[in-house]
């Protein structure tokens, strides 16, 4: 994992490559929305690219985390069905009920039934490497929604220069994140994190969370501001030192956002002093996502090394999904 987790920015550069030689059929129809479909690790990079996206897009996305899809899915709408094994039940589900609605579909996968039902049905899909695990395979997913959203006229084309230069600031800045990595996984070490981003970033905190579940074995929440000012912030009453609380922040965030960050630390200070800060670096939403996802996966994995955890492990969800391969519907 430690390896997967220092070459993010070569799998980033490698998927850039994938994506400018990845053949999409023609644009024969003009899309009303966009919904993304995929759970987990697998489904995170669709979660943090149409945040971003959203920005600049002319229509609206949704996110999908089941196994159906929404009612408004028709033939007017783009559905990016992300399954880095290709074998989520949950996103195989999703996908057919898609098809039976008559959507534009476009694959995300190493392989798997969702490559095997793509080529049977003439459906768009994109292969990425496989023989990871797919939370070490976000720098692949995340740029490819990049990809479908430009090919589709959603994004412009300056995405990709975004990602180059988001690359060369990783590369840069490598052994900077490593170092304050490790200072805040030693203030994380034996409390309860909480994690708070901005509204335009609970991508970034979701992905900081299950990073901290599935590397370091540790349960965590998040909130995001300034939707936690209008009910998490009273229970912080209830709060303690054993709770850590880290907030994704941006020089770039909308000034009452920073400021009702800045009241809200004074708030929670009463009841921890273990409270940091994490300000992103980059000149664009794309770069600064990458400095935090970075650096939280950093974080993740030396509070792995200093709980002495198996970092791959994840023998619950195996189990879980060997008892649901019992059921049959």
């Amino acid at each position: 994992m430690e390896n997967l987790i220092e070459n993010f920015s070569a799998h980033i550069q490698e998927a850039i490559i994938i994506g400018e030689k990845a053949t999409l059929s023609q644009k024969e129809r003009q899309f009303k929305n966009v919904l993304i479909t995929g759970m987990g690790g697998s489904g995170i990079g669709g979660a943090i690219a149409s945040e971003i996206a959203s920005i600049e897009s002319p229509i609206p996305f949704s996110i999908s985390k089941g196994y159906s899809v929404p009612q408004f899915v028709n033939t007017e709408t783009l559905v990016i069905v992300s399954s880095y094994s290709g074998g989520t039940e949950e996103t195989i589900s999703a996908m057919k009920k898609a098809q039976e609605k008559g959507a534009k579909i476009v694959c995300i996968t190493s392989g798997g039934e969702i490559e095997k039902i793509a080529k049977e049905n003439n459906i768009d899909h994109i292969i990425i490497p496989g023989g990871m695990p797919p939370r070490a395979a976000l720098g692949y997913s995340l740029v490819q929604m990049f990809f479908i959203f430009n090919y589709f006229g959603l994004i412009k084309d300056s995405f990709k220069d975004e990602l180059l230069a988001g690359v060369s600031m990783l590369n840069t800045e490598k052994e900077n994140i490593k170092q304050e990595a490790k200072k805040i996984a030693e203030k994380l070490y034996g409390t309860l994190p909480v994690i708070y981003a901005p509204y335009g970033s609970e991508g970034v905190a979701v992905r900081f969370k299950q990073q901290l579940n599935e590397n370091a074995k540790m349960l965590c929440w998040y909130g995001v501001v300034p939707e936690m000012n209008h009910n998490e912030l009273v229970g912080w009453a209830g709060g303690n030192e054993h709770i850590a609380v880290i907030i994704f922040r941006n020089q770039s965030d909308y000034l009452r956002i920073s400021k009702r960050i800045d009241i809200s630390k004074e708030v929670i200070s009463k009841y921890t002093p273990n409270i940091t800060e994490i300000y992103s670096k980059g000149n664009s939403l794309i770069e600064r996502a990458l400095y935090h996802i970075h650096l939280g996966d950093f974080i993740s994995l030396y509070l792995a090394n200093m709980k002495e955890v198996d970092v791959t492990d994840i023998k619950v969800i195996e189990y879980l999904k060997a008892s649901l391969a019992e059921i049959k519907d």
